[in-house]
Protein backbone atom coordinates (compact mmCIF):
# COMPACT_ATOMS: atom_id res chain seq x y z
CA UNK A 1 0.00 0.00 0.00
CA UNK A 2 1.26 3.57 -0.72
CA UNK A 3 0.67 5.73 2.13
CA UNK A 4 -0.25 9.05 1.50
CA UNK A 5 2.56 11.52 2.39
CA UNK A 6 0.59 14.25 4.44
CA UNK A 7 3.05 17.67 4.41
CA UNK A 8 0.89 19.54 7.33
CA UNK A 9 -2.18 20.03 9.10
CA UNK A 10 -3.87 22.52 7.16
CA UNK A 11 -6.84 23.88 7.97
CA UNK A 12 -10.02 22.89 9.95
CA UNK A 13 -13.83 23.67 9.68
CA UNK A 14 -16.31 24.64 12.56
CA UNK A 15 -19.78 24.41 12.82
CA UNK A 16 -21.03 28.08 14.19
CA UNK A 17 -24.48 29.39 14.83
CA UNK A 18 -23.48 33.04 14.56
CA UNK A 19 -21.35 33.42 11.72
CA UNK A 20 -20.87 37.38 11.94
CA UNK A 21 -19.87 37.12 15.73
CA UNK A 22 -17.73 34.07 15.07
CA UNK A 23 -15.89 36.24 12.19
CA UNK A 24 -16.00 39.13 14.62
CA UNK A 25 -14.01 37.06 17.32
CA UNK A 26 -12.08 35.25 14.63
CA UNK A 27 -10.10 38.91 13.77
CA UNK A 28 -10.36 40.83 17.00
CA UNK A 29 -9.62 38.34 19.42
CA UNK A 30 -7.58 35.57 17.20
CA UNK A 31 -6.25 38.27 14.65
CA UNK A 32 -7.22 36.12 11.56
CA UNK A 33 -7.91 38.31 8.08
CA UNK A 34 -11.33 36.83 6.14
CA UNK A 35 -10.02 35.49 2.70
CA UNK A 36 -13.42 35.04 1.39
CA UNK A 37 -17.03 34.62 2.14
CA UNK A 38 -19.94 32.01 0.64
CA UNK A 39 -23.15 34.05 1.00
CA UNK A 40 -24.02 34.21 4.31
CA UNK A 41 -23.17 30.72 5.27
CA UNK A 42 -19.72 30.42 5.52
CA UNK A 43 -16.32 32.61 5.93
CA UNK A 44 -12.64 31.43 4.83
CA UNK A 45 -10.08 33.19 7.24
CA UNK A 46 -6.01 33.20 7.34
CA UNK A 47 -3.04 33.89 9.74
CA UNK A 48 -0.75 33.12 7.04
CA UNK A 49 -0.23 32.56 3.51
CA UNK A 50 -2.52 30.03 2.84
CA UNK A 51 -6.11 31.39 1.37
CA UNK A 52 -7.29 29.32 4.54
CA UNK A 53 -6.64 27.62 7.75
CA UNK A 54 -9.67 28.08 9.17
CA UNK A 55 -13.29 27.76 7.73
CA UNK A 56 -16.85 28.88 9.75
CA UNK A 57 -20.00 27.64 8.15
CA UNK A 58 -22.92 28.57 10.16
CA UNK A 59 -25.64 26.72 11.13
CA UNK A 60 -28.64 25.92 13.66
CA UNK A 61 -27.92 24.75 17.52
CA UNK A 62 -30.07 22.13 16.67
CA UNK A 63 -28.17 21.16 13.43
CA UNK A 64 -24.99 21.16 15.40
CA UNK A 65 -26.57 18.58 18.07
CA UNK A 66 -28.11 16.47 16.10
CA UNK A 67 -24.82 16.78 13.09
CA UNK A 68 -23.35 13.19 13.12
CA UNK A 69 -20.00 13.32 14.12
CA UNK A 70 -18.40 12.61 17.49
CA UNK A 71 -16.87 16.41 17.80
CA UNK A 72 -20.00 17.77 16.74
CA UNK A 73 -18.50 21.75 16.17
CA UNK A 74 -15.82 19.95 14.23
CA UNK A 75 -17.21 19.52 10.10
CA UNK A 76 -13.81 18.24 8.92
CA UNK A 77 -9.63 18.68 9.06
CA UNK A 78 -7.19 18.63 6.62
CA UNK A 79 -3.81 17.59 5.43
CA UNK A 80 -2.29 18.96 2.64
CA UNK A 81 -0.31 16.73 -0.11
CA UNK A 82 2.10 17.40 -2.53
CA UNK A 83 -0.53 17.66 -5.61
CA UNK A 84 -3.72 16.47 -7.21
CA UNK A 85 -1.87 13.11 -8.37
CA UNK A 86 -1.30 12.52 -4.61
CA UNK A 87 -5.22 12.96 -3.93
CA UNK A 88 -5.84 10.79 -7.02
CA UNK A 89 -2.95 8.19 -5.57
CA UNK A 90 -4.89 8.52 -2.18
CA UNK A 91 -8.39 8.32 -3.28
CA UNK A 92 -7.67 4.81 -5.36
CA UNK A 93 -5.49 3.40 -1.16
CA UNK A 94 -8.94 5.07 0.70
CA UNK A 95 -10.90 2.57 -2.16
CA UNK A 96 -8.71 -0.51 -1.90
CA UNK A 97 -8.89 -0.10 1.51
CA UNK A 98 -12.85 0.04 1.72
CA UNK A 99 -12.31 3.64 3.72
CA UNK A 100 -15.65 4.75 3.38
CA UNK A 101 -15.05 8.47 0.94
CA UNK A 102 -17.24 11.04 1.76
CA UNK A 103 -16.63 13.66 -1.05
CA UNK A 104 -14.54 13.77 -3.79
CA UNK A 105 -12.53 13.80 -5.38
CA UNK A 106 -13.30 17.76 -6.27
CA UNK A 107 -12.01 21.29 -6.44
CA UNK A 108 -13.22 24.16 -4.37
CA UNK A 109 -13.56 27.26 -6.48
CA UNK A 110 -13.04 29.75 -2.79
CA UNK A 111 -9.34 28.94 -2.04
CA UNK A 112 -9.13 26.60 -5.43
CA UNK A 113 -8.07 23.95 -3.84
CA UNK A 114 -8.54 20.34 -4.91
CA UNK A 115 -10.07 17.58 -2.23
CA UNK A 116 -10.91 14.22 -1.41
CA UNK A 117 -12.62 13.80 2.21
CA UNK A 118 -13.29 10.66 4.13
CA UNK A 119 -13.98 9.17 7.72
CA UNK A 120 -11.82 7.75 10.33
CA UNK A 121 -12.94 5.12 12.55
CA UNK A 122 -14.36 7.34 14.70
CA UNK A 123 -16.21 9.19 12.02
CA UNK A 124 -14.53 12.09 12.08
CA UNK A 125 -14.10 14.13 8.18
CA UNK A 126 -10.27 14.44 6.94
CA UNK A 127 -9.58 15.85 4.15
CA UNK A 128 -6.81 15.54 1.60
CA UNK A 129 -6.20 18.90 -0.02
CA UNK A 130 -3.31 20.68 -2.55
CA UNK A 131 -2.63 23.94 -4.65
CA UNK A 132 -4.82 26.20 -2.55
CA UNK A 133 -4.62 29.85 -3.56
CA UNK A 134 -1.78 31.42 -1.33
CA UNK A 135 -1.61 34.92 -0.52
CA UNK A 136 1.01 36.70 -0.32
CA UNK A 137 2.64 40.53 -0.58
CA UNK A 138 4.31 39.35 -3.67
CA UNK A 139 0.93 37.16 -4.59
CA UNK A 140 -2.19 39.98 -2.91
CA UNK A 141 -6.22 38.59 -2.95
CA UNK A 142 -8.94 40.80 -2.58
CA UNK A 143 -11.72 38.86 -0.80
CA UNK A 144 -14.99 38.42 -2.04
CA UNK A 145 -18.41 36.57 -1.55
CA UNK A 146 -19.04 33.46 -3.22
CA UNK A 147 -22.70 32.31 -4.21
CA UNK A 148 -23.63 29.24 -2.23
CA UNK A 149 -23.90 26.93 -5.35
CA UNK A 150 -22.17 23.96 -6.93
CA UNK A 151 -19.02 25.99 -8.87
CA UNK A 152 -18.00 27.44 -5.51
CA UNK A 153 -18.52 24.07 -3.64
CA UNK A 154 -16.74 21.99 -6.79
CA UNK A 155 -15.31 23.65 -9.99
CA UNK A 156 -15.84 20.04 -11.60
CA UNK A 157 -19.64 19.56 -10.70
CA UNK A 158 -18.77 16.27 -8.96
CA UNK A 159 -17.95 14.68 -12.20
CA UNK A 160 -14.57 13.38 -10.54
CA UNK A 161 -16.44 12.09 -7.45
CA UNK A 162 -16.06 8.61 -6.95
CA UNK A 163 -19.09 8.47 -4.30
CA UNK A 164 -22.61 9.86 -4.75
CA UNK A 165 -22.98 13.47 -3.84
CA UNK A 166 -24.28 14.38 -0.80
CA UNK A 167 -28.32 15.38 -0.58
CA UNK A 168 -27.06 19.48 -0.29
CA UNK A 169 -24.61 19.48 -2.88
CA UNK A 170 -27.17 16.75 -5.31
CA UNK A 171 -29.66 19.89 -4.94
CA UNK A 172 -27.07 22.75 -5.98
CA UNK A 173 -26.26 20.57 -9.32
CA UNK A 174 -29.74 20.04 -9.88
CA UNK A 175 -30.56 24.03 -9.57
CA UNK A 176 -27.37 24.40 -11.69
CA UNK A 177 -29.17 22.27 -14.16
CA UNK A 178 -32.09 24.09 -13.65
CA UNK A 179 -30.47 26.93 -14.66
CA UNK A 180 -29.43 25.83 -18.05
CA UNK A 181 -32.33 24.78 -19.12
CA UNK A 182 -34.69 27.87 -18.41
Amino acid sequence: MNKPQPLKLGHLVLRVTDLEKSISFYQDIVGLSVSDRVGKRMAFMRAGADHHDLALVQMSASDIDSANSLFTNMEHFAYQVIDYAAIEAATKMLQDNNIEITRGPGKHGSGENCFIVFKDPDGNNIEFYSEMRQVTADNPYTPKVWQDDIDTFDQWRCEKFVVEPPAPIKAKLAAKLAEKTN
